[in-house]
């Protein structure tokens, strides 16, 4: 099996495998890798171990290796040169009148090239825009439109339970969710109650219906008369609502 370690380029961001070759690496470390974007730094997630290739992308990219002080000077100077990125890239898109808000900025760990994500309602005809911005920036430039969801995550903030966002703070991708998960939890579908502050549906909706999935089969079996056993002690059902898996139970005396 192939020998990989596990990188993230942002904090709480996904995971991707590279090949570690024969450098050994530590949670935490800091290393240089090379992407399809050019050599890039970036935090090892997980440290080197064998993977079987089924869950591999092969082939594997290489990390080329450890990140040092030099490098970190660096990757200062590329954040300090992403946010006056965005300040040029505001003004510019202002100037040609496009419907479109950006979000954030990256560069390449060489500073060749950057990366604007941005949101709009529809599609945007970017193309003189980039020609004005690589000139500006005097850099490759790249405009990635993304979705409401990863503009949450990318700029934080708190959800109505008064934690932080989940996608800002541990999810590292995003999984499906559906209105199905809501009335299985026998929630209120009022909108304003179970949307996040992006607009969509609470991604925490999913976390609990594979619970509600075991239980509700299990549930469903069990008809009026039936004997059970609750905390309180043994009882018979009397009523059962399927629609909301509610049982009603009568206790024993005694």
């Amino acid at each position: 099996m192939p020998l990989v370690t596990g990188i993230r380029f942002k904090e709480k961001s996904k995971v991707y495998y590279f090949d570690p070759g024969s450098i050994s690496l530590k949670n935490g470390q800091k290393v240089l890798v090379e992407t399809v974007r050019g050599v890039e730094i970036g935090t090892v997630a997980v440290e080197p171990k064998e993977v079987t290739e089924d869950k591999l992308v092969l082939p594997l990219k290489q990390v080329l290796r450890t990140a040092n002080e030099e490098d970190f000077v660096v990757e200062e100077q590329n954040k300090q040169k992403a946010a006056e990125a965005i300040e040029i890239a505001g003004k510019k898109v202002q100037e040609h009148g496009l419907e479109m808000r950006l979000v954030d900025a990256e560069y390449t760990f060489d500073g060749s090239r950057v990366t604007l994500y941005f949101t709009a309602d529809g599609r945007v005809d970017f193309r003189e825009l980039v020609k004005d911005l690589a000139f500006a920036l005097k850099a490759r430039v790249e405009l990635r439109q993304i979705g409401v969801r990863d503009e949450a995550r990318l700029i934080g903030g708190f959800g109505p339970c008064g934690r932080e966002l989940c996608c800002s703070s541990f999810l590292c991708e995003f999984q499906p969710v559906s209105i199905r998960m809501a009335k299985e939890q026998n929630l209120s579908l009022n909108p304003s109650k179970i949307s996040g502050t992006c607009g969509r549906l609470l991604c925490c909706l999913r976390f609990e219906s594979e619970s509600f999935d075991i239980e509700k089969p299990q549930a469903a079996s069990i008809g009026v008369g039936a004997c059970v056993i609750t905390p309180s002690g043994e009882g018979r059902v009397t009523a059962y609502n399927r629609s909301k898996g509610i049982l009603s139970v009568e206790l024993e005396d005694g």
